[in-house]
């Protein structure tokens, strides 16, 4: 499928465009597009438009992109609407159009709201999940556990000097 699109030859910080005829599949490389119908530079406010080849490929089927529409449009090339190419910013307490403020209803009107189980505590679920069914607490054993690996370096030290060896486990 054609389309007709931006192709940006500008330097860094000085944007100018061709506007070409290419495949959509393809990106517009230099050289690598079907035709060049027209130029825009942006920053001068320059534009150089072939009116007749770009209605020839559109009655051919190239489609333009959203950028290139818009410029067809104001220039009179083609009619029709623009596009809107940039969304809109919502501001900060604003309510989207679309959304229609809801009018409340006496209270002896209103459906009553089933009631649902409420949800228990966080500290009773977790005394619950830490008991094994040993009757042990988890968390105070994983804590007895930690203690026990993280010995001051000063006792392994004292340790080491009596000749107490750490065993190793041995691999099979």
């Amino acid at each position: 499928m054609l389309v007709i699109r931006f192709l940006r030859v500008g330097k860094k910080n000085q944007p100018s465009f061709k506007i070409v005829v290419t495949d959509k599949r393809r990106p517009p490389r230099a050289g690598r597009f079907v035709e060049e119908v027209g130029f825009y530079n942006p920053l001068k406010k320059e534009k150089v438009w072939k009116p007749e080849r770009i209605k020839y490929w559109l009655s051919v089927g190239a489609k333009p992109s959203d950028t290139v529409y818009n410029l067809l449009i104001s220039e009179k090339i083609i009619e029709g609407k623009k596009i809107p190419v940039h969304k809109k910013a919502k501001k900060k307490g604003e309510k989207p159009a679309e959304e229609k403020p809801v009018e409340e209803k006496p209270a002896s009107e209103k459906p009553k709201e089933e009631e649902k189980p409420k949800e228990k505590p966080k500290e009773e679920i977790s005394e619950k999940e830490e008991k094994p069914a040993e009757g042990k607490p988890k968390g105070k054993v994983l804590k007895e556990e930690a203690k026990k690996e993280k010995e001051p370096p000063e006792k392994k030290k004292e340790e080491l000097k009596e000749g107490k060896k750490e065993e190793t486990p041995k691999i099979k």
